[in-house]
């Protein structure tokens, strides 16, 4: 059983559990988490070991300060305003933050997520997204945050009604899919040909890598040649498409080989490897260390 780097909710509890004064502010139990008081820089430092894959559904909305993270390979800046969701086995990592960044979150798992919405599943969250992010309005912030405080003291409530807790957090993501339809569309017009090309490209990547390698699979999905697609990612990013497959592959290595139990061949065969050996020898050129050194913290 593969035993790879997770920040589940259970983690999330035995962590805070760890912090009264983190208790106090956050419902925190393995289904459900609503924090009203988040340490942002306490979470950061579980990231220290490098990315991690979230099991969970993440939603953040920034209140105050900024943070940069790596969300499924693409570095971000996000500020006071931002929202930002994580899909299921996203994988992410905080590289910095503000001394004086505040949050808000929810996260749930796929049971809750399946009682909240029954079989009428908001776009936005219907899986086909591994993560997104937008610039919420005044208005929009202080909406979600007022729906989010009703939703933290409602379950903290010696005896809160289940049926209530789904009904909230289903009008919380609807909301949020409403907003976030908008943005879309926003986006969707103000973008060109080769950014909604691109943004298509890294979903590809971000989902397919691990066991295609090779730009024809990307370029055929897309419905282009391998080279105009390889100039055309080259153009938009400044980084060659080759070189986000290969930084997907190996993100992906790195957690297995860091956080797995499983051998180098096992690793190897499952992220469709001829052998070990090439396997071995594309770790080192691309990161300058063996995996044995890797997996040790060399």
């Amino acid at each position: 059983m593969e035993k790879l780097h997770q920040f589940t909710l259970t983690q999330i509890k035995e962590l805070f559990d760890q912090h009264d004064e983190l208790r106090a502010n956050n419902y925190i139990t393995q289904n459900l988490v609503i924090a009203r008081q988040p340490n942002v820089n306490l979470i950061k430092n579980q990231f220290e070991n490098g990315p991690m894959i979230m099991q969970e559904m993440r939603i953040l909305i920034l209140k105050q300060g900024w943070t940069e993270p790596i969300i499924n390979l693409v570095p971000h800046h996000f500020e006071a305003g931002d929202l930002v969701f994580v899909g299921v086995n996203g994988i992410a990592q905080i590289t910095d933050v503000s001394e004086d960044a505040q949050a808000i979150a929810i996260s749930f798992s796929d049971e809750l997520f399946s009682l909240a919405v029954g079989n009428h599943i908001p776009h936005a969250f219907d899986g086909h997204l591994r993560d997104f992010h937008f610039r919420l309005t005044s208005q929009e912030l202080e909406y979600i945050d007022r729906l989010h405080e009703l939703l933290y003291f409602h379950t903290c409530e010696e005896n809160h009604s289940p049926q209530v807790t789904l009904q909230l957090i289903s009008t919380f993501l609807w909301y949020i899919d409403h907003i976030w339809n908008k943005h879309e569309n926003e986006s969707r017009n103000a973008l060109s040909r080769e950014q909604r090309l691109f943004t298509d490209f890294i979903q590809l990547v971000s989902q397919y890598a691990p066991s295609q390698h090779n730009l024809d699979f990307y370029a055929k999905r897309l419905c282009l040649s391998p080279r105009y697609m390889s100039t055309l990612v080259k153009q938009v990013s400044g980084k060659a498409a080759k070189q986000w497959i290969d930084d997907a592959i190996i993100t992906r290595i790195k957690v297995a080989l860091r956080h797995s139990d499983k051998t180098v061949s096992e690793i190897a065969d499952e992220m469709c490897f001829p052998n070990s050996s090439f396997f071995c020898k594309y770790f080192k050129r691309l990161t300058g260390m063996t995996t044995q050194a890797y997996r040790a913290g060399r």
